[in-house]
């Protein structure tokens, strides 16, 4: 079953297989799951068409920016604090931390891996 883009799961829970949307956490996947009056536990494989539908309405209905359009938005925000020179802008440029994380140890995860270590040469 495709959803805004994206293949969700089969043999998960239906609440489950929602968060694999962008823009879908557990707890809007329960508040979808409510509104289009569908029980969590159902497998996504055991849904119906009709049932389908229904979800896909709820998500049109309720508004939620999902996929491409919230990776945009996203994308578009970072630009614009680069484009007015401010300091979170600077450090997204850089690919720093840009919230306040210590950088002298730890922020691997944004720094990259660690260059080689650069060793003093014996004096003979």
């Amino acid at each position: 079953m495709r959803i805004a883009g994206v293949s969700i799961p089969p043999e998960k829970r239906l609440v489950i297989s929602l968060t694999y949307i962008l823009g879908v956490g557990p707890k809007r996947a329960q508040m979808i799951c409510e509104k289009a009056k569908i029980d969590e536990a159902i497998r996504v494989k055991d849904l119906t068409t009709d049932q389908e539908k229904v979800i896909r309405d709820v998500l049109t209905e309720l508004g939620f920016i999902l996929e491409a359009d919230l990776r945009r938005e996203t994308s578009q925000n970072v630009k614009r604090l680069q484009d007015i020179g401010s300091y979170r802008g600077f450090r997204h440029r850089r690919k720093l931390p840009c919230r306040g994380q210590r950088t002298k140890t730890n922020a691997r995860t944004r720094k990259g891996k660690k260059g080689a270590a650069v060793t003093k040469k014996k004096k003979v």
